[in-house]
C-alpha cells in the first residue's frame, strides 16, 4: 500500500463503512459551505482546485458506497438555494453543472462512454464544439414571441433568482429577438461576465469613493453587479454577456450545438469567437492547450474550456448522469504559479471561530491579476506538515521572509506552494500561530481525534457567544429554525441590530423596546409590535432546543436531544457542563450519554470553561423559561425501530414526523438501508421504496403511521 503523507486524507479505497459515512458528511457539509459562499455571497474562500478536489472525494466515496447515495445528495445537486433577496424564478428545464476533466486521459474516457452508451463504431466520427469556459455568473434569459421577459441565474439548479430589471440594462442582451422565424418560447442561457480591466477600473472607483465593497475577482464584480437591488447601480457598471445554451424552446432553429450558436449571433447576441469545431480527442487537447497560452492575454477570465457533442439528437440521446449531462465536459486548467515573498503572516477569525492564516505577500501578477494575499490553510501547513493544501513539501515551513511559489488555481485567493529554502533569510524564525483567538482573547484549540490520537488542521476560537468574528453567524443561528425559531428576525436583520448595538448578546434580543425598532429603516410600529410579539411567543423554550440554540460546536439537534434528556433540567446542564471542566467524574458523565463521546464532550466543556460564555448563558437564563422535554415513551409501538419518512407528508411537517418519532423512542434516519424497520411514505416518494423494496423494509402510508402510533 503506497504511505500515505503525514495529515493527508485517508485514500478513499481504504476507508471502513463507518469512516467513509463520517467524511461523506462532513465533506457533504463543507462543500454545502462553500457553495453558499460563491452562489449565494460571491464570496469564495477556496480555489477551484481545491473545490474540485472536495467534490472528486465525495463523488468517489459515494462510488465505493453507494448506500450514501441518496435524493439529497450533493451529487444530485447544482449550486445553492437563491439568497432570497430577489424573487424565486423556477426553471422550465433545470440548469445543470458540468463534470470535470483534469488531463488529456480524462478527454479520452469522456469521448469513449459517449462512442458506448451511443454504441459508435470507431470508424463514426464524433464531432465537437470546444469553447472557453468563461468564469462568471450562469443566467437564464426567457423570451416570449420575441421579447425579453425574465431573466434568472442559476440558483440550485432548479430555481434562481429574478433579475430581469437588473439584466434589461446590459448591452449585450437584446431586449427583442432580430430575425423572423422566433420561437414562441425561448430560453437562452450564457455567462454574465466583467472584463479584467473593467474590474480594475471598478475598484479604483470603489476605493476612492470611500466603499468597503472591493471585489476579489471579476466573477464576483459580475455577480455582485448583477445583484444589485437598484438596476441604476447594475447600469453603471460595464457588463458582458456571452450565449451558448438554451433552456426551453417551443422549436429547435438549429440541429447542431454550432448551429444553435450562429443562430444566437443572427438574433443579437454575443457569441465566444473562440469557439472552435473538433473531430476528434487530439484536436480537443490541442484546442485546450492553445486557449491555455493565451489566457493570460484574454481581456476575461476562464478557468478551462467546454465540449459538447454538436449533434443536438445525440445530446438528448445521451441525457445526464445525476446533475452532469453526460455529452459535454468541462476541461479545467492546471493553476497558475508564480514566486514572491512572505512579507508578513495574518491570522483572520471566522463565523464559525476558525483562525484562518494568511500570508502577506510582496504583490506580484499572476496571469493578469495582482495577487498580495495567499492562503496558509492551517497551523499544519504552516509547519510543513501537509494536511490541506496538499502541495507544500513536508519538513519545508513557511516564515516570514521566505521566498515562496504561489499558485493562483482560479481566480479566489492563492496558495503557498513551495518555500525556496536556499533564498531563506538567516533571521527567519518559525512562525507561532496563536493559541488564543485575536479578536476576543479566548482559548483557540485544537479538538483531538480520540480513535486516532490526531489533532484537527483548525484551530477554533471557543469564545462562542462573545466573540465579535462568530457573534453574528451565531446569533443567526440561535434564532434560526430548529433553535429559537423567531419569526421576523432573519439574517438581515441580525445583521443590522448586531451592527448598531442593539442585539450583541442572545439575551438582548429578549430585551429589545419598541422605541429602539420604531423609525429604524423599514421598521414602523406594525412590524415593531409583530417581532416583538414574535420574540414574547418564544420566552418559553424547551430544554433540547435551548441547548441547540447556543451553537456549541458538534451539538446538533440530535446531540442536544441526547444532553437535554440526560440532565432534564437547565441548571442540571450547566452545573454537569461547569462541573466536568474541573472533574473527571463529571467529563465521564457526559461520555457515558449514548451516543455522546469524547469530541462533543469536550467542545461542551471548552465551550464552559469560558468565563464570558458563562457570563452570557446566565443573560440569557434571566430572559427566558427553559423547560424539560416530554419524557420519551419505551412502551410505543416504534420505540427502538429505525424509521426513514420520505414523499410529501401531508398533516404534518417532516419535522414535526421526526419530533413525533423520536418522542415516541424510534431512531430517525434519513437513509434506508437492510437496518430500516420502517418506512412512511407520502405523495411524491421516490428512490427510497425501491430501495424499501430492496431490503423487505415494511413500508405505510402517513395515515397508518397514526393508526400504529395511536
Amino acid at each position: 500500500m503506497k504511505k500515505r503523507a503525514s495529515g493527508a486524507p485517508k485514500a478513499v479505497e481504504d476507508l471502513s463503512e463507518k469512516e467513509a459515512k463520517a467524511e461523506h458528511a462532513r465533506l457533504e457539509t463543507e462543500i454545502s459551505r462553500h457553495d453558499q459562499l460563491y452562489y449565494q455571497k460571491d464570496a469564495p474562500e477556496v480555489s477551484d482546485a481545491q473545490y474540485d478536489a472536495l467534490r472528486q472525494r465525495y463523488n468517489a466515496i459515494e462510488k465505493r458506497f453507494p448506500d450514501l447515495r441518496t435524493l439529497t445528495s450533493l451529487s444530485m445537486r447544482v449550486g445553492a438555494a437563491p439568497a432570497g433577496r430577489f424573487a424565486k424564478v423556477k426553471h422550465a428545464v433545470p440548469m445543470l453543472s458540468l463534470a470535470n476533466a483534469f488531463s488529456g486521459e480524462d478527454v479520452e474516457d469522456f469521448a469513449g462512454r459517449i462512442r458506448k452508451f451511443l454504441k459508435l463504431s470507431e470508424n463514426e466520427p464524433v464531432v465537437f464544439v470546444a469553447e472557453p469556459k468563461i468564469d462568471g455568473l450562469s443566467m437564464s434569459l426567457r423570451y416570449e414571441k420575441g421579447e425579453l421577459v425574465t431573466a434568472a441565474t442559476r440558483g440550485d439548479g432548479s430555481v434562481g433568482e429574478d433579475v430581469t430589471a437588473n439584466i434589461r440594462t446590459l448591452k449585450s442582451v437584446p431586449q427583442k429577438l432580430k430575425g423572423r422565424k422566433i420561437p414562441d418560447v425561448c430560453e437562452v442561457r450564457g455567462e454574465v461576465y466583467m472584463t479584467k480591466a473593467d474590474f480594475l477600473k471598478l475598484n479604483e472607483q470603489q476605493k476612492k469613493s470611500g466603499s468597503d465593497k472591493v471585489f476579489a475577482n471579476p466573477r464576483n464584480s459580475a455577480a455582485g453587479s448583477l445583484r444589485q437591488k437598484d438596476p441604476k447601480v447594475t447600469a453603471s457598471r460595464p457588463l458582458g454577456f456571452f450565449a451558448y445554451g438554451w433552456g426551453e424552446m417551443s422549436e429547435m432553429p438549429a440541429k447542431t450545438q454550432s448551429g444553435m450558436v450562429e443562430w444566437f449571433e443572427h438574433c443579437g447576441f454575443t457569441t465566444n469567437p473562440l469557439a472552435k469545431i473538433c473531430r476528434s480527442v487530439k484536436e480537443l487537447v490541442a484546442f485546450h492547450a492553445s486557449i491555455e497560452e493565451r489566457r493570460a492575454r484574454l481581456d476575461y477570465d476562464i478557468d478551462g474550456v467546454v465540449y459538447k457533442v454538436d449533434r443536438i439528437d445525440w445530446q438528448e440521446r445521451l441525457g445526464f448522469a445525476g446533475r452532469d449531462p453526460r455529452w459535454a465536459i468541462a476541461h479545467k486548467f492546471p493553476a497558475e504559479k508564480a514566486i514572491t515573498v512572505v512579507k508578513d503572516i495574518s491570522i483572520t477569525v471566522g463565523r464559525t471561530g476558525a483562525l484562518t492564516p494568511t500570508a502577506i505577500l510582496e504583490p506580484v501578477t499572476v496571469g493578469g491579476v495582482v495577487v498580495q494575499n495567499a492562503t496558509l490553510h492551517n497551523e499544519d501547513y504552516i509547519k510543513g506538515i501537509g494536511g490541506d493544501g496538499e502541495p507544500i513539501r513536508e519538513g519545508r515551513d513557511i516564515r516570514i521572509g521566505d521566498t515562496v511559489t504561489i499558485q493562483r488555481a482560479g481566480d479566489v485567493i492563492p496558495q503557498v506552494l513551495d518555500v525556496d529554502l536556499d533564498e531563506r533569510p538567516k533571521s527567519a524564525k518559525p512562525y507561532q500561530f496563536p493559541t488564543k483567538c485575536p479578536v476576543c482573547g479566548s482559548h483557540a484549540v485544537r479538538e483531538i481525534d480520540p480513535d486516532t490520537g490526531k489533532a484537527d488542521a483548525v484551530r477554533r476560537c471557543t469564545g462562542v457567544l462573545i466573540c465579535p468574528a462568530q457573534a453574528t453567524e451565531r446569533l443567526i443561528h440561535f434564532v434560526s429554525r430548529n433553535a429559537f425559531d423567531i419569526e421576523g428576525l432573519g439574517e438581515k436583520q441580525v445583521e443590522a441590530f448586531f451592527n448598531d448595538k442593539l442585539v450583541r448578546t442572545p439575551a438582548d434580543i429578549f430585551r429589545l423596546k419598541k422605541e429602539q425598532l420604531v423609525g429604524r429603516e423599514g421598521w414602523g410600529e406594525t412590524s415593531a409590535n409583530n417581532l416583538l410579539r414574535a420574540i414574547k411567543a418564544r420566552e418559553t423554550i424547551v430544554l433540547n432546543r435551548f441547548i441547540y440554540a447556543l451553537g456549541i460546536r458538534h451539538i446538533g439537534e440530535t446531540n442536544a436531544v441526547r444532553l437535554a434528556r440526560h440532565y432534564g433540567s437547565v441548571k442540571a446542564f450547566r452545573d454537569g457542563a461547569v462541573a466536568a471542566a474541573k472533574d473527571e467524574e463529571a467529563f465521564a458523565e457526559i461520555t457515558h450519554i449514548g451516543g455522546i463521546g469524547e469530541v462533543v464532550a469536550k467542545a461542551v466543556v471548552e465551550f464552559f470553561k469560558e468565563k464570558q460564555n458563562l457570563k452570557v448563558f446566565d443573560e440569557l437564563v434571566k430572559e427566558v423559561d427553559v423547560e424539560p422535554m416530554e419524557a420519551v415513551k419505551s412502551d410505543s409501538a416504534v420505540s427502538g425501530k429505525t424509521v426513514v419518512f420520505t414523499g410529501a407528508l401531508e398533516k404534518i411537517t417532516r419535522d414535526e414526523a421526526k419530533a413525533m418519532a423520536e418522542k415516541l423512542g424510534a431512531k430517525v434516519s434519513n437513509s434506508v438501508s437492510k437496518k430500516t424497520d420502517l418506512v412512511v411514505a407520502g405523495p411524491g416518494a421516490g428512490s427510497k421504496l425501491a430501495e424499501a423494496r430492496k431490503h423487505g423494509v415494511k413500508v405505510i402510508s402517513e395515515d397508518e403511521w397514526f393508526k400504529l402510533v395511536g
